[in-house]
């Protein structure tokens, strides 16, 4: 088990940085715009020795340990834990989600600047004496006023106080002729009484920021324990003026399996402490306690389930991915909060502008990093091929490696490309692709295609493109399109309405034919989709052998959602009986169907009708005049002839000129374009929470958000506030891991 470590002020050394600041460059620019002048200049240069001074110091090391650990995340085993020594403590809270990085470098800016204004202290370490030698020796004479400031390890004591309290304590220690102190180099006495009105200022400071509880576990200086819900303002101001608890919290490590530390940032100080921590640990009886933990019957932890491949590949915790619910409702605030809690999630780019799409990207990236935890979906574009690689087109230019495929129903030139974009054969003649294409696959021709290497045709004729070199399209006839298919059982939206336990083991048995057919030489994994709402579904799909599992509607009923509070409103009260299927909009004319909330809107019933009036008639002239009155009024709100005006305007618009004259000389095809409108519509008022079309909300959702309402009523989650989405996470995996654990120790009673 593996703790992720952040060295604190000492650490910070000239020409730190350099090569994080270029492959970072938005992140530097936002440091530079917050302290006011060049963070690459001052740490890479050093001017007129700065980095000795607090106010500079604090916040140089911040960003280089920062930048250092989004460098590394992808390539580090999923921590169980983090800590930082003081300073640091700052850059592990980031590593955690509980803040972005712009703020952490404004945080420690105004923490530095408060720091360094509390002059006239100073600080020794002691060396040669163990902690509890030091404590006798001070608490032998006279009140010194010091306090110890770093508790590091069992043998490497800080003390912090005035000058002459300093000095005093000095001549009472080295009365033990082993003991040695030596004087730092600070201004200040850090971590002691003596900064309460520091810390009392910068509490106030803390109280305008709003913070995220960690998504992994963060072990406190002030505590050595790690924090609690609520505690990160609390602690953060209590630290200033408490000492460091450092030995204590490597002793709390040790009591909970962590086997190693990977120290991220200059200097191997706190590499060192930890070997102390490790040969000479403090007594168990001085190490905090910990925490009571429910006893689980055979140790199951939601770390422990699915495939340990899958989360490796993908740098998650769990196995468990948010999946893109298209426009936007997969938000940016969505997946940003998932990949800050070293999870997944997919942005919903499908029915969105390239514009729109490429703001997403960038906003993610930002946040995130280049390397950050992300994916993009990539809905297929039946009518539309040239706008599906448009989209391909940017993810490649923007880096993204990972996408979500949905609605495939056959491999298109778009996603082969892509899959292969980027992929070599190194001197062993072993194949690798960079890019990720997760497939959601509800028939086993599809995933049978998606299990397959890209069609030979597709191939040839991108590489004769030059979209794919000739290494490129060896990988794509040797390696699978996708090494990560989804199966999705009945969902919301697009849903063939399958059920996961006769899905699910056709398609395990289909891979492992696949697999026998092809001899690839890495296993092809098969998740689970739709219907999961609960720890009880998310423990079957496991059981019955998915690797991971996908959740969908349940993320709609989140603050993170780009839906309309409205939308959640209704959700939040639904019931497993309360959705119904409803025509597809964008697949009107071949009658696909999605499923939405019935509970609280018509638009299931008028969505059903629309289809029937396009099945019996030919055109909206045909159709009685007392259904077309009751259509405009009730449905459309205005009149057919304005409906079809912005249908026309918007497919001349998309260059659709083929589509429109088609419609101006069919009365059916015409009709089938506006009764779209009204799908398109449906979705936007939604979304957009229009109260007087409430009736008309088509919100596409699956059963499972009755499930997850079932599950969170009287608890912490009933309140759709509360449901952020890397907690609704942690709540399904963790309760599967206690559901299996309940059954493997019914089973041996």
């Amino acid at each position: 088990m593996v703790a992720l470590v952040f060295p604190g002020q000492g650490s910070q050394r000239k020409g730190m940085g350099a090569g994080l600041f270029d492959r970072y460059p938005e992140l530097t620019r936002q440091a530079d715009a917050i302290l006011g002048y060049s963070i690459v200049e001052l740490c890479l240069e050093d001017p007129d020795n700065r980095l000795r001074q607090t106010q500079y110091a604090q916040p140089a090391l911040f960003v280089v340990n920062a930048l250092t650990y989004l460098a590394r995340a992808r390539d580090l085993p999923a921590p169980k834990y983090l800590a930082g020594h003081s300073l640091g403590e700052y850059d592990a809270l980031f590593a955690a989600g509980c803040f972005d990085f712009a703020t952490g470098v404004d945080l420690v800016r105004r923490r530095g600047e408060l720091m360094a204004r509390a002059n006239g202290g100073g600080m020794a370490a002691v060396v040669g004496i163990d902690a509890d030698r030091v404590a006798e020796l001070l608490g032998g004479g006279a009140d010194t006023g010091v306090d110890i400031a770093n508790l590091n390890s069992r043998t490497q004591v800080v003390l912090s106080g005035p000058p002459e309290g300093i000095r005093a304590a000095t001549i009472l220690i080295e009365r033990d002729k082993a003991a040695r102190c030596v004087p730092l180099k600070v201004s200040a006495a850090f971590h002691s009484r003596y900064m309460a009105e520091a810390a009392a200022e910068f509490a106030e400071v803390l109280g305008k920021v709003t913070f995220t509880d960690p998504s992994v576990p963060v072990i406190a200086n002030v505590t050595a324990r790690p924090y609690r819900p609520g505690e990160v303002g609390t602690l953060l101001a209590e630290q200033i003026r408490k000492p460091v608890r450092w030995a204590e919290s490597m002793r709390y490590l040790i009591d909970h399996g962590v086997e190693e530390i990977e120290e991220l940032g200059p200097g191997r100080v706190l590499a060192g402490l930890w070997k102390s921590a490790v040969t000479d640990p403090l007594p168990a009886a001085e190490a905090v306690e910990p925490e009571p933990v429910a006893p689980r019957a055979s140790g199951l932890r939601a770390e422990d389930l699915g495939s340990a491949e899958f989360r490796r590949d993908y740098g998650i915790r769990y196995a468990y991915l948010a999946g893109a619910m298209f426009r936007g409702i997969a938000s940016t605030d969505l997946v940003i909060r998932m990949g800050r809690a070293g999870l997944m999630g997919f942005f919903g780019a499908g029915g969105l502008s390239l514009a729109a799409v490429e703001d997403a990207i960038t906003t993610i990236k930002a946040a995130l990093g280049p390397d950050g935890r992300y994916g993009m979906n990539l809905l297929h574009s039946l009518d539309d091929p040239g706008f599906e690689e448009s989209v391909v087109e940017l993810y490649l230019r923007h880096g993204v490696r990972f996408t979500e495929a949905a609605g495939f129903t056959q491999i298109t030139p778009a996603i082969v490309r892509f899959r292969y974009h980027g992929s070599r054969i190194d001197a062993a003649g072993a194949c690798h692709a960079p890019h990720r294409v997760l497939a959601k696959v509800s028939r086993p021709e599809v995933a049978a295609a998606f299990m397959a290497p890209a069609p030979a045709a597709i191939v040839e004729r991108l590489r004769q493109q030059g979209k794919l070199t000739d290494e490129e399209a060896t990988v794509a006839r040797t390696l699978p399109v996708s090494e990560d298919v989804c199966v999705e059982a009945d969902s919301g939206g697009h849903t063939d309405g399958g059920a996961a336990l006769t899905l699910l083991p056709s398609m395990l048995r289909l891979r492992d034919r696949v697999m026998a057919e092809h001899r690839y030489p890495r296993r092809i994994r098969v998740g689970a989709a739709g219907g999961i709402g609960s720890p009880e579904s998310v423990a079957a799909v496991l059981v019955l052998g998915a690797d991971f599992v996908m959740t969908g509607s349940i993320n709609q009923c989140s603050p993170e959602s780009g839906t309309s509070a409205a939308v959640k409103d209704v959700l939040s009260t639904l019931d497993v009986q309360d959705t119904a299927y409803a025509p597809a909009g964008d697949m009107f004319e071949i009658g696909a169907q999605v499923q939405v909330v019935r509970k609280g809107t018509l638009f299931a019933a008028r969505g059903n009708k629309l289809y029937q009036l396009y099945r019996r008639y030919d055109s909206w002239e045909e159709i009685d005049e007392r259904t077309r009155a009751s259509i405009e009024e009730t449905y459309f709100k205005r009149p057919f002839a304005e409906v079809w005006a912005e249908t026309r305007a918007y497919h001349l618009g998309r260059g659709r000129q083929k589509e429109v004259a088609k419609a101006e000389r069919n009365g059916k095809q015409r009709l089938a374009l506006a009764f779209q409108w009204y799908f398109a519509r449906s979705v936007r008022w939604a979304m957009e929470g229009v109260p007087e079309q409430r009736v008309n909300y088509q919100i596409q959702c699956g059963p499972a958000i009755g499930a997850f309402n079932r599950f969170a009523e009287g608890t912490d989650l009933e309140d759709w506030r509360a449901r952020h989405v890397d907690r609704i996470a942690e709540r399904l995996m963790q309760g599967a891991a206690d559901v299996l654990a309940g059954f493997c120790q019914n089973r041996s009673v």
